[in-house]
């Protein structure tokens, strides 16, 4: 199985390091959000913050949905505190990745030990 935007994904895991390495655990999670907001403007990535993405039935908006961040109009980054990926965070990633119609996601985890990230695949629309 392919290594979805292997070298982009390394980039972006370098920044939420290097936010963490600098930072340090017990933050905020909005703290981190627009400390990796500085790291990535740092980096030249494209991105976008808090991204509106329109739900939608039958072609009628019923809902929205706003990713943390959108890298280089391919990667979702969603951003948490705590120490475990929860069943409810991954999905919500994958929702994500569904509706959107992207392929993938990374799901990072600030935690008192270091930060995490789980990396989350959309096979549905490859």
């Amino acid at each position: 199985m392919e290594f979805v935007y292997q070298d982009l994904s390394y980039k972006i895991n370098g920044v939420l390091f290097e936010v963490y390495n600098e930072l340090g655990p017990g933050l905020k999670e909005n703290t981190y959000q627009r400390a990796i907001a500085v790291a990535l403007s740092h980096t030249g990535l494209k991105f976008k913050e808090q991204v509106y993405f329109p739900l939608r039935f039958k072609n009628e908006v019923v809902g929205s949905l706003y990713f943390d961040f959108l890298i280089d109009e391919k990667i979702v980054l969603e951003l948490k505190v705590g120490e475990y990926f929860s069943r409810r965070n991954i999905e919500q990633v994958h929702q994500y990745l569904l509706y959107s119609g992207l392929h993938l996601g990374l799901l990072a985890n600030f935690t008192l030990h270091g930060v995490k990230i789980k990396r989350v695949v959309n096979l549905q629309n490859k």
